[in-house]
């Protein structure tokens, strides 16, 4: 097939993750006609009314901007229709699209998903991996269905995970892998080359969005698995414990290099040294440094420079408590 005229894309995202993805469409030469994005949120204390990342670079190139709160609404449909998109790319866009909107375009939805498909379908695949201490992840691009990212795949990237990142690190390599993988992807479906795999679902896991409870150390779990929880929740929106009934964030971590008999009488949750390094807390296995914390009031610090106040001591216990 041969294209005769630069086909008519509409993209739909919230988050800078898809920033990457609309910029190299555009770079590409591909004619954006709008963007699908959130509506406006407050942030901040002030709650200022902020667009959303998708919505400052459409903005920055003249790309209109449609910000519809419910994608089912029939208004919006029609609204998105007006436009006569012959491909819908999505990427972190935030809403399920129904199959009024999946019908529209001659060449599909296709979907940008911050995992290696059908594993970590859902909200949080990223954040997840992580936390799950994977080594490998990575991008997929996919048809879009019905169901929750269960379409026929067309692409993939793997993207290592090294043992110093956390999932805002992984958040911004995703993000440029998916913006590498789309062009040459959307190239593929105009061209009528691309791929179309479909998900074996027996091989599906999930990804669902975070909770409060995903937040929340038990630390009755090995070291490890904790480590790999405070990643998975730094930059945002952190793991905690509580210290004196109230929330005491953790946001770095490292695995304590003492030896697990010297503190096998430790319950979980104790401190069992207090360091230079850190906060040497016993886990269910193996002991636990916190080196990056933020006690209830107080913006996060270095461990190192909470233990000067003297507030904490050898002995002393996280968690417990209710907060």
């Amino acid at each position: 097939m041969t294209l005769t005229q630069s086909p008519t894309i509409v993209f739909m995202g919230t988050p800078q993750f898809a920033v990457p993805c609309l910029r190299a469409l555009i770079e590409a030469g591909y004619t954006v006609a709008a963007v699908v994005t959130q509506p406006d949120r407050p942030v901040g204390r002030k709650r200022v009314l902020t667009p959303t990342p998708v919505k400052e670079e459409a903005l920055r190139h003249g790309i209109p901007v449609l910000q519809p709160h419910k994608m089912r609404a029939p208004e919006a449909v029609a609204e998105l229709a007006a436009f006569r998109p012959d491909l819908i790319v999505t990427a972190a866009y935030g809403q399920l699209l129904p199959k009024a909107v999946l019908d529209l375009p001659q060449y599909g939805c296709i979907n940008v998903h911050g995992s290696l498909l059908p594993k970590y379908r859902g909200g949080a695949p990223i954040q997840r991996a992580v936390m799950n201490g994977e080594t490998v992840t990575g991008v997929t691009i996919m048809y879009m269905a019905e169901g929750l990212d269960t379409g026929d795949m067309i692409s993939k990237a793997e993207v290592p995970i090294a043992p110093e990142d956390d999932s805002g690190s992984m958040y911004d390599k995703l993000s440029e892998a998916g913006a590498g993988l789309l062009v040459p992807t959307v190239a593929a479906i105009l061209t009528g080359t691309a791929d179309r795999v479909p998900q074996n679902d027996a091989d599906a896991t999930y990804a669902p969005n975070l909770s409060r409870d995903d937040e929340r150390i038990d630390w009755r779990r090995a070291a490890a698995e904790i480590h790999n929880q405070v990643r998975g929740l730094s930059p945002r929106p952190g793991a905690f414990t509580t210290w004196n009934q109230d929330v005491f964030k953790v946001w770095r971590t490292a695995i304590s290099a003492r030896k697990a008999a010297e503190t096998a009488a430790a319950e979980p949750g104790t401190v069992v040294a207090l360091d230079a390094s850190g906060i040497h807390v016993a886990a269910g296995g193996g002991v636990l440094v916190l080196t990056q914390v933020q006690p209830a009031g107080k913006k996060a610090m270095p461990a190192s420079e909470f233990l000067k106040s003297g507030q904490l001591k050898a002995g002393d216990r996280f968690g417990g408590e209710e907060a």
